[in-house]
């Protein structure tokens, strides 16, 4: 099994990333003299620079993915639960989810009073997990109130070239930093990767890691949505068409000296890439920016169909393409520098 599918594979849900932080730090032994974890959580790799003139440089992806929470038990032992994450509502019944101790359970819904089901707009509060309980006390010998599922779903490649799981959103940003990490040789550069915890619900991680290291430049690596699907959203970003700079989204608009630096280097390796403007939605990028007296911040994208869905999908190319332009920015600096 390669490192995405063990990334993507593992529980990791919002405030339980602690498994994925465990996998990550084994594989960066070795490549980073400094790997250490802070009190929220994130995970921090440090490659000094060699060199005085250096600029500080902050790489980040986060490590959580959405998950259900469970709220009350009823009296048959049905789960109830809501959201940590963006969860759509729509996509979640029928699903089968696994708790962190191994506890699996299948979300069900309830039928509407006419007797179909509410799948049409449904609602967390018409769904539960049923771990195949018979009543309230044997529900409560296996799963305890404020426990949290993620959803259970294997990677599964397509086409040799293109990969679909869960969570791809956001270890597949971390495959990218971890990638990086290993390729580099030697930088006059700081570099400081930060695999952060609880993006989905605020970037909490990313707002202390890029406090506690104060870097000059910092670039984000996420997914983001396409519009290269049947009737989809007018949007110029697709699939295997390389990696996405990201120009706007709802709460960032990128440092137009990072933005432009990033296509300049992509132009000159010949490195796929395409433009991002994302109109719903965010990433750790836009409140790593706001940190003490600002960071000039970028972001780059990894294309990426039916986010926040059990079978997110990417292209391995776009894969690629991040990880040889995040090398070069590491190898070469940002901004004047």
């Amino acid at each position: 099994m390669g490192l995405i599918e063990v990334l993507c594979n593992t529980y990791g849900p919002t405030g339980r990333e602690h498994r994925v932080r465990e996998i990550i730090a084994k594989e960066l032994s070795g490549f980073c003299p400094e790997v250490y974890t802070d009190r929220l959580g994130n995970l921090i790799a440090h490659r000094p620079a060699t060199s005085k003139r250096g600029q500080k440089i902050m790489l980040c992806a986060h490590m959580d993915e959405i998950g259900l929470i469970v709220t009350y038990i009823d009296k048959a032992g049905f789960l109830r639960f809501t959201n940590v994450g963006g969860v759509f509502a729509e996509r979640v019944p029928y699903q089968r989810v696994v708790f962190e101790n191994g506890i699996t359970g299948i979300v069900g819904i309830e039928p509407s009073k006419d007797g179909s089901k509410s799948a049409g707009r449904p609602k967390f509060d018409s769904m539960y997990i049923d771990i195949g309980a018979r009543d309230r006390k044997s529900a409560e010998k296996r799963v305890r109130i404020g426990d949290i599922a993620c959803f259970d779903q294997e990677v599964v490649y397509i086409d040799k070239k293109r990969v679909a799981g869960k969570a791809i959103d956001d270890r597949i940003g971390c495959y990218c930093l971890i990638e990086v990490a290993k390729r580099l040789k030697k930088s006059i550069h700081d570099i400081y990767f930060v695999f952060s915890v609880q993006e989905e619900v605020g970037a909490r991680g990313a707002r202390t890691g890029a406090y506690a290291i104060d870097p000059t430049y910092a670039i984000a690596v996420d997914v983001t949505d396409t519009g290269d699907t049947p009737e989809a959203h007018k949007m110029q970003v697709s699939v295997g068409n390389g990696v996405a700079i990201k120009v706007k989204d709802s709460l960032f608009i990128a440092n137009p000296v990072i933005k432009d630096k990033l296509a300049d280097y992509a132009q000159a390796l010949s490195i796929p890439h395409q433009f991002e403007i994302l109109e719903h939605g965010s990433t750790d990028a836009a409140f790593i920016q706001l940190v003490r007296g600002g960071v000039l911040s970028g972001v780059l994208s990894i294309p990426t169909r039916y986010i926040h869905s059990t079978s997110e999908l990417c292209d391995l190319g776009d894969v690629n393409a991040a990880v040889r332009l995040l090398a070069h920015v590491c190898e070469r600096g940002l901004g004047k520098g």
